[in-house]
Formats: structure tokens, C-alpha cells, sequence
């Protein structure tokens, strides 16, 4: 009866301790783990063997790496697609550009100097999940701050969508740096000595005013606030302002299976930089200004005429 039993197979219990220190049956003593592993050849009658000489075949390249491979053509015409969509209209636009030039015999009007000569860059971020009443409080915070301390009221503030607002006031300071080339001023002047001796609008800078450009000044915004600037180039936020976004959907679970729909609001924030350049110009302004204006008297002294000795009614 013991031939037609089975035989007892010896299975491995995996919740044995001893289960990873066995080896299998077919493993060799002799054979060491520590030798690498040798590659293989191809037949010599495969039609993947480029050589009969070479024991291995090279590697046909992907179409991707050939693509990689092969040097960058620019075609003209394809960039023309987005470069000139219009050909037509930008032959008319620079046409007008160029009467305009002649008429005005090549002077530059106020707007365009300033462009020429100072740096803004504007920025808007994404729509955040809050509400313009929200928002706008922290708009006017950071307006007419220097950038710097105006991301640091920003990590001080209470108001949750604070974070969101001092990671776009970092974005917009970076763009501004890489982008405009705003608040390089210093490192600028420190690279080229000679520099130091011009204006940005390539006319020589006097002695007083050099001196006190590199000393530092005391500038006035247009609120009558001071501030003192030990460099010109440096960034501050000029204007910054909310704009309203699409509102979104969500849903409010009452009793009794009622279901309510919400419209959460969606808001935006728009800063614009600028260097303090253009504040020290804008203060010298105002003084100019108030320097034009007359004394203004009670009583101004006009001569008194049609004079007559009795009334005339």
C-alpha cells in the first residue's frame, strides 16, 4: 500500500525563519556570485551582424536620436508663420511709424524719452480662490513699498491668501531682474568703474551728483512719505491692483437631500515695478513745480478801475 501513497514533497514555509537562508537544489558551489556577467554574441548568420569580425553588433540609432543628431535647420518661412503673421499690416504700421518720425524732425516726446531711459515690468498672477474685498487690502499694503519689504509684509500677514501673493511678488522681482535687467545698478557699476561717471541716458554725471548717488538719498513719493534709497536701480512696486475672475462651481449639502450651488469667486493681482530712478524723478518734479507756482495773497495787488462817485442802479 506504501507504493500507491504519494510521495512527501518538501514545500518551503515563506513565515519560516530559515526560508531565506536555504538555497535551491540546482544552485552550484562552485559558481561565484561576484563574477559579471558576460555578454553574449549574435549568429553569424543573423541579419542584425553588420561585421563577421565583430562579436557584438553596434546599435542601430532610434529615429529619436537621429532627429537629436541632425543639425537645426530654421526655415524662414515656417518662422514667418509666427513671427509675421501679417506681413501687410506691419509694412503699414512701420510706414506710419516713419511719417511720424519725419514730422516730429526726429525729436522724442516725453513718454518715449522716459521709455528710453527707465525700466518697468508688469506682472499679473493667476486667479486665486478668494474674493476682491479680500485682496485688495493687501494691494494697497504692498503699493509704493520696496520690493523686499513688501515681500516681507507678506510673510508676516495673517490673511491665508497672503502666501499666494509673496510667492507672485518673488516671481514678478525675478522676471523683472532676468527679463528688464532691473536692480542691477549696483552690480553694474561695481564691474565697470567707468560707468560710475554716466547717466542711463549716456551724458556725463557731475561730481555732487555721483557722489550722492553712490552715498544714498532721501526720496519722496507723491504721499509725502520718505524713504531713504542707497542705490537708484533698486525695485519697488509702483502700482499694484485686484481684477475680478470667472467664478467657480461647488456644492453645498443641505438636509432633507437638498443640495445648493455655490459660486466661489476667483480673483487676480496685478503689480507693476518699477527702479527708484523713476521716484527721484517724479519727486524732482513736483519740486519743480512747486517752485513755478506764485505766492498766493488775499488781496491781489491789480489796479481798481471804472471808479465813479455814485451808485449805478
Amino acid at each position: 500500500m506504501d507504493y500507491f501513497r504519494p510521495k512527501k514533497q518538501n514545500i518551503l514555509d515563506p513565515l519560516d525563519p530559515n526560508f531565506l537562508k536555504r538555497k535551491p537544489t540546482g544552485f552550484s558551489q562552485s559558481s561565484s556570485p561576484e563574477e559579471p556577467p558576460q555578454q553574449g554574441t549574435l549568429a553569424p548568420t543573423s541579419i542584425f551582424e553588420e561585421g563577421g569580425d565583430q562579436k557584438t553588433s553596434a546599435r542601430r540609432p532610434s529615429p529619436r536620436q537621429k532627429r537629436r543628431s541632425r543639425p537645426s535647420t530654421r526655415d524662414p518661412a515656417v518662422l514667418a508663420a509666427a513671427l509675421d503673421p501679417n506681413p501687410e499690416a506691419r509694412q503699414r504700421w512701420q510706414r506710419r511709424k516713419i511719417i511720424q518720425e519725419v514730422r516730429s524732425r526726429g525729436q522724442l516726446t516725453k513718454a518715449q524719452r522716459i521709455a528710453r531711459t527707465e525700466r518697468q515690468s508688469l506682472c499679473k498672477s493667476e486667479f486665486y480662490k478668494t474674493s476682491i474685498k479680500k485682496l485688495m487690502p493687501l494691494a494697497r499694503q504692498i503699493a509704493g513699498k520696496p520690493i523686499e519689504e513688501a515681500i516681507i509684509q507678506m510673510r508676516f500677514s495673517k490673511k491665508r491668501v497672503a502666501s499666494d501673493v509673496k510667492k507672485h511678488l518673488e516671481y514678478a522681482r525675478d522676471e523683472a531682474i532676468v527679463k528688464r535687467g532691473m536692480g542691477l545698478g549696483m552690480v553694474e557699476r561695481e564691474a565697470d568703474p567707468a560707468a560710475k561717471a554716466e547717466k542711463t541716458d549716456g551724458t556725463a554725471r557731475e561730481d555732487g551728483e555721483h557722489d550722492q548717488q553712490l552715498s544714498g538719498m532721501v526720496v519722496e513719493d507723491k504721499k509725502g512719505k520718505r524713504r531713504f534709497v542707497s542705490d537708484t536701480s533698486s525695485i519697488y512696486v509702483d502700482e499694484a491692483w485686484v481684477g475680478r475672475g470667472p467664478y467657480g462651481l461647488d456644492y453645498d449639502f443641505r438636509a432633507r437631500g437638498r443640495t445648493f450651488f455655490l459660486r466661489p469667486p476667483k480673483t487676480s493681482i496685478t503689480v507693476r515695478l518699477k527702479e527708484e530712478a523713476t521716484r527721484v524723478r517724479l519727486m524732482e518734479e513736483r519740486e519743480e513745480k512747486r517752485q513755478r507756482q506764485k505766492v498766493w495773497v488775499p488781496l491781489p495787488d491789480r489796479p481798481v478801475t471804472a471808479q465813479r462817485q455814485y451808485c449805478l442802479w
